[in-house]
């Protein structure tokens, strides 16, 4: 049974307390609420469920862990993919993921950004983004070399990815 932290009695009636985790268990990676629903860009997208305010850590992608060769293999013929190489040997395949970000889109003109900390795949907010609001990220070198067009529709959009 989950035990939940006591406020004091001088505390603000209005603020919870946050139930603490069971030993050993991971915190949630996700600091923002974020839903999947469809996307004008591509398929499904990840959108904001609340205001995110800008450089904040939005939250994690989890997945498989496997290797850059196994990556590519599982890439092979492909169009849309939810891997992402850690380094030059891993790579975290989020297919089979319950993380929402697995479906952020690529655009030309971000409002997030992807980083890679000690093999973790952290999405940070480069801008303010509005309830309602697809997060979106910029791909970067993809396994589409250039044969994918690009379906951002930002103003300056390079057209392929």
């Amino acid at each position: 049974m989950p035990r939940l932290h006591v406020l004091p009695t001088d505390v603000d009636a209005a603020s919870e307390a946050a139930p603490t985790r069971a030993r050993g268990m991971p915190a949630d990676p996700q600091k923002f609420a974020v839903e999947a629903r469809d996307s004008a860009i591509e398929g499904r997208g990840a959108f904001a469920a609340e205001a995110i305010p800008p450089r904040h850590k939005i939250g994690e992608l989890r997945g498989e862990p496997i290797s850059v060769a196994q990556a590519r293999q599982r890439a092979r013929g492909k169009e849309r993919i939810m891997i992402i190489e850690v380094s030059e040997r891993r790579a975290v395949d989020a297919s089979g993921s319950e993380d929402v970000l697995r479906f952020a889109n690529h655009s030309c003109r971000p409002n997030a950004v992807l980083r890679i900390r000690q093999g973790r795949v952290e999405f940070f907010s480069m801008r303010a983004i509005g309830a309602g609001e697809e997060i979106t990220i910029h791909y970067g070198t993809s396994h589409h070399a250039g044969r994918l067009a690009c379906r951002c529709g930002a103003p300056g959009c390079a057209g392929r990815l």
